[in-house]
């Protein structure tokens, strides 16, 4: 409707154009229009020799006199101007001095004049019963489409810059799964000769942000062939039976252009569990889902076409999606390790100013738990930081302070404190990152700050020395006593608790649990999983309360947990009560500076004096000169 409306609006304006035009051409016409006079006038001035020239046209007389003056007249339709001119008078001698011609009238005067103002309101009308026609054409057109795939196709052969897996940094488990699937996508016949069965399906598995679509675009940019991608909830729509008419119109076009890929993209919007819904079988989800497993299942051998797909959420898959024939091959893309981000960084700052300060490796090793997307963010957030400070170059404090906006938000300088809730700010701070220190097991301290970031009133950067992947009870334990050293030390210093450690004491109390219920970690309840599956509740396969134990493990669960905090917190008074000196230290600093980098912070704790800012500008001019020398 508001096309149409447009396109009417179109043509009003055309056809206003048009008449200002022609009142402007009449405008202009009548300002050179020349003496209308009569015919007796006329026999006048032929008599006494005052006429130079007559030409007739059609009715219209124009007279030109000897002083180059224009007149004219109109004579009637029926009579010749030389009998007229008879009538009137005029003498033959007279009349034969005079140069008479008869000229035709012109075509475009004709149009102009006569022909285009009866015209134009039928053109004007017919415009708007033709741009009538042409919505309601569209719209058939968009009913009978309605079914149809909206999948975007993309023909790596057409596009010079196509992805391909030197376009990935990191993923190398990954990419060397996938290399299977393009050499048979390349060369099909050599497995047919074997009689190997053509991989129906391959489910790309990670955390978000890991770089499951970009595999998927390389895969089709390394085998050279066309890419259908599509997200699982464009199949979705409120009628039934839409999803399946565009599952089965996707995967005709993909046989169309074999070999090829069709790469659908959170599939876990249409691929989840049947049964689960409380609207019954004619759910469109579910059509949707038996439509794509008919079409994976129906393949002819020689179709080579080859489904990926991604998510996220593969608990919640259908069991019958999953099974061989269907998925054969299942792709785990984890979270970048050290030598994935630092290559995954040198990717996205290839194409960026860097100053020669910047170390990507210091950068990797503070970006523990970072997916692809976050270091392309936090690459980008570091451009932007540099650009509002004018700079030419991405330097490494851009890149340092970009970390913390990423992981705590921006810096809120403008939030004023009053001095009392700035010491408890730093207090609570000292206290994380003091019992940090003193424990075995805890990562070390990177930054600590007083400095607002979004939500948090202060922060403290724990960065463990390498990757790890696996923890044990202690582990545990001593991350719970860090959380609750702010607490602990807003107790020792200041006699009482503000409201600023409830996060942490949420944080300690979901880890604790999780000790005893999902870990199995427990002595008093052994190696058991009690943890509720929380995803049958969002699936609407139970609609009330999904823990698979009793009231009196519960209760009990209950108490181990408080056993578990009341331990924590008692460890964490021994700390911080013995090495309240250094707590009041730290804190005291913090208040000085706001921020103390990890050096800092341990010649602190090992009772020497932080360097004054000269000495630490002098002894990094000198680092330069020696670099420049070395070079």
């Amino acid at each position: 409707m508001d096309k149409l409306l447009k396109n009417l609006g179109t043509l009003f304006l055309v056809f206003l154009v048009i008449s200002v035009l022609f009142a402007f051409y009449n405008s202009q016409t009548t300002q050179g229009k020349p003496e209308e006079i009569s015919i007796g006038k006329l026999a006048e001035e032929i008599n006494g020799d005052q006429v130079k020239s007559v030409a007739v046209e059609g009715e219209l007389v124009n007279i030109t006199l000897k002083d180059d003056k224009k007149q004219s007249f109109t004579k009637e339709k029926e009579s010749s101007l030389s009998d007229t001119l008879k009538n009137y008078g005029v003498q033959p001698e007279k009349l034969q001095t005079v140069d008479l011609s008869i000229q035709g009238s012109s075509g475009v005067t004709f149009w102009i004049e006569t022909i285009l103002p009866i015209l134009l309101p039928f053109v004007f009308i017919a415009g708007i019963f033709w741009l009538m026609m042409r919505q309601a054409q569209k719209g058939n057109s968009q009913a009978l489409s309605f079914g149809l795939s909206r999948a975007k196709w993309d023909d790596p052969k057409k596009n010079k810059k196509r992805t391909t897996f030197a376009d990935v940094a990191g993923a190398g488990e990954a990419k060397e799964e996938l290399k299977e699937v393009v050499e048979f996508l390349k060369e099909p016949h050599k497995f047919h000769q074997l009689g190997a069965k053509i991989p129906r399906g391959v489910l790309l598995l990670g955390p978000p942000g890991c770089g499951k679509t970009l595999l998927a675009r390389a895969t089709s940019g390394e085998a050279k062939v066309p890419f259908y991608h599509i997200s699982g909830s464009e199949f979705v729509e409120m009628f039934v039976g839409v999803g399946a008419s565009r599952v089965r119109d996707l995967f005709a076009q993909a046989k169309k252009n074999t070999p090829s890929i069709v790469f659908v993209d959170e599939i876990d919007a249409v691929g989840r569990h049947r049964g689960a819904g409380v609207g019954g079988g004619h759910d469109e989800r579910e059509q949707t889902l038996n439509q794509i497993l008919v079409e994976m299942d129906g393949f002819d051998q020689r179709d080579n076409v080859i489904v990926i797909a991604a998510t996220n959420r593969p608990d919640v898959l259908d069991p019958a999606l999953l099974r061989p024939g269907r998925f054969d091959r299942r792709v785990v893309i984890d979270l970048p390790d050290i030598k994935d981000r630092i290559e995954i960084l040198k990717v996205h700052a290839k194409e960026k100013p860097i100053a020669t300060d910047v170390d990507l490796k210091v950068i990797a090793q503070r970006t523990p738990g970072f997916s692809g997307a976050d270091l392309a963010n936090l690459i980008n957030e570091a451009a932007i930081l540099a650009a509002r400070k004018n700079q030419k170059e991405t330097t490494m404090d851009n890149l340092l302070s970009s970390i913390e906006k990423v992981l705590l938000g921006p810096e809120r300088k403008n939030r004023a404190l009053l001095p009392e809730e700035k010491w408890i700010v730093a207090v609570h701070e000292a206290g994380h990152a003091v019992t940090s220190h003193l424990l075995p097991n805890a990562d070390p301290v990177h930054k600590i700050s007083i400095i607002s970031r979004g939500q948090a009133g202060g922060y403290t950067i724990n960065l463990p020395e390498n990757d790890r992947h696996f923890y044990n009870l202690n582990d545990f334990m001593d991350r719970i006593v860090v959380l609750l050293g702010g607490f602990v030390a807003e107790e020792v210093e200041l006699g009482q608790v503000t409201t600023g450690a409830s996060n942490d004491l949420q944080r300690a109390t979901k880890l604790a649990r999780e000790i005893i219920t999902k870990y199995g970690m427990s002595k008093e309840m052994g190696p058991i999983f009690l943890s509720g599956d929380d995803e049958w509740i969002f699936l609407g396969k139970e609609m009330k309360d999904s823990r698979p134990y009793s009231e009196e493990t519960s209760a009990k669960i209950d108490q181990l947990t408080r056993s578990y905090i009341e331990s924590c917190l008692k460890k964490a008074r021994e700390l911080l009560t013995k090495e309240k000196p250094s707590l009041q230290k730290i804190a005291k600093t913090l208040m000085e500076k706001e921020t103390l980098e990890r050096e800092e912070f341990e010649r602190l704790m090992d009772g020497k004096e932080i360097e004054k800012k000269e000495e630490v500008v002098l002894k990094e001019e000198k680092k330069k000169i020696v670099k420049k020398v070395e070079k």
